[in-house]
């Protein structure tokens, strides 16, 4: 069977690849399980040698990954030359900290000697979406290689490119041939993959019915999973907001990636007193941001990744309209050529149209009015999603304390737009999925942590 890889701005084919055989899946994957009994015996400082040369590599050649992001799944190249950077920068984090995220920790008890030690578990199955190509593989990759796992990439099948270009660099800066391989494979193959006893465990990042699959099969094979998934994150506007600030960063988050992020504004829960202003200036700033060409440095929006996920976005946006919302801008297909989506903002979104219930995965912002500031932390949390979620208010003091204690959601921002950060545990809770990235804690996800007693 062929994976093609189509360019979302263009509808041009880019290349066709072959998909491996359950035979050659299985070879691959015995292959990085033998690679994996001598890598997990190098010494910390050894593996960070090579993981900084990946971050070597993915900066010296920034242009060309970027090029190869733009083509695959649309994104802007200027936003592809970040993606390319935070990759390194997680390499740098984990070459610098992993030794001393997981020294031995000594516990007193009546033991002589007593202690925790945290040893790789095996082969990590990575099942990873289009959206951000380069970094959702690195932010498992660099953590889980650097804890003296493997690594096995399933990629989304329409940016192959970037999963091969992936593989490369690990072999480039000098990783063991096997110890992180791709493989061409389609979603059907993934039971089989986990079913594969060299296989330890597994982490997904995509949509909420993927990880559910990935979780039964996993949980069938008693194997340790990790799933970060679908959001519909929350912005909540309080009365006493910087509204330009606000606006400002809500736009921003909206839009990033072309509205295609899990973690990206989706829901502008805005108290009633200060509703009209806030719209007012967000479609006025919405208007600002220009779609096009995502080979162009001056373009804010590209084309979404597949004609499919546009055509179900604008299924969304129109039936929310046929149920009451209100278009205040855009909302229609433009003609051009291309996968295209336009700014767009709905207002009056009420629970039980899509943009109030579902993940609006696309440049589409839904306004929603609260009578005040507890009910707009109701309908905050009254989503099943839970990935991250924003409070804007001048008084910091209480930002904080709604964000800490009140918002349902595994990232809360005060006043900010939700990002990761390697520094800081990433995640969610409900159906976003389970388990943290990132941080001291996600490189403890994939290992087995081990109490060693001595009488």
């Amino acid at each position: 069977m062929a994976i093609e890889s189509i360019n979302p701005a263009t509808g041009e084919r880019i290349k066709v690849y072959e998909e491996m055989s359950p035979q050659k899946v299985e070879q691959t994957i015995s292959k990085t399980h033998q690679a994996y009994w001598e890598w997990k015996k190098t010494r910390f400082s050894a593996r960070a040698e090579l993981m900084r040369n990946a971050a070597n590599i993915l900066r010296q050649n920034a242009d060309d990954y970027a090029k190869l992001m733009t083509d695959e799944m649309g994104k802007p190249l200027k936003e592809g030359r970040a993606e390319a950077e935070k990759c390194a920068w997680v390499c740098d984090y984990y070459a610098d900290n992993a030794e001393r995220f997981l020294l031995p920790e000594t516990i007193e008890t009546d033991a002589s000697k007593s202690f925790v030690t945290f040893q790789p578990l095996g082969v990590v199955l990575a099942v990873m979406p289009w959206n951000f190509p380069f970094w959702q593989v690195f932010r498992f990759a660099a953590p889980a290689l650097m804890a003296g796992n493997g690594g096995i990439l399933k990629h989304a099948s329409n940016v192959m490119g970037c999963a091969l270009a992936i593989e490369q660099i690990f072999r480039q800066a000098g990783f063991p041939e096997d110890i992180f391989r791709t493989v061409i494979a389609s979603s059907q193959q993934v039971n089989a993959i986990l079913e594969n006893p060299k296989i330890a465990a597994a982490t997904l990042t995509g949509s909420t019915p993927a990880g559910s699959a990935v979780a039964k099969k996993a949980g069938e094979m008693l194997k340790k999973t990790v799933l970060e998934l679908g959001g519909s994150d929350p912005y909540v506007i309080l009365e006493d907001a910087d509204l330009e600030q606000a606006v400002s960063t809500c736009v921003t988050s909206r839009l990033i990636n072309g509205g295609q992020s899990c973690i990206a504004a989706k829901r502008f829960i805005v108290v009633e007193k200060i509703a009209d202003r806030f719209e007012s200036l967000f479609v006025e700033k919405m208007r600002t941001k220009k779609m096009g060409d995502p080979m162009s440095e001056d373009v804010d929006i590209g084309p979404q990744a597949r004609h499919d996920l546009r055509d179900d976005l604008h299924h969304q946006v129109t039936k929310s309209i046929k149920m009451g919302a209100k278009c205040l801008l855009g909302g229609e297909i433009p003609s051009e050529k291309g996968a295209y989506y336009p700014a767009t903002v709905l207002t009056n979104v009420k629970s039980g149209m899509p943009a109030f219930d579902e993940e609006l995965f696309g440049p589409v912002a839904a306004i929603i009015k609260a009578r005040d500031e507890k009910n707009a932390i109701q309908i905050a949390n009254s989503s099943v999603f839970g990935l991250g979620a924003a409070i804007f208010t001048r008084d910091t003091a209480k930002g904080e304390r709604i964000a800490a204690t009140e918002l349902e959601a595994g990232c809360c921002f005060v006043n900010a737009f939700v990002k990761s950060d390697p520094r800081l545990p990433f995640g969610g809770i409900k159906q976003s999925g389970y388990g943290r990235e990132l941080s001291h804690f996600g490189i403890r996800e994939f290992v087995n942590t081990k109490t060693v007693y001595v009488k």
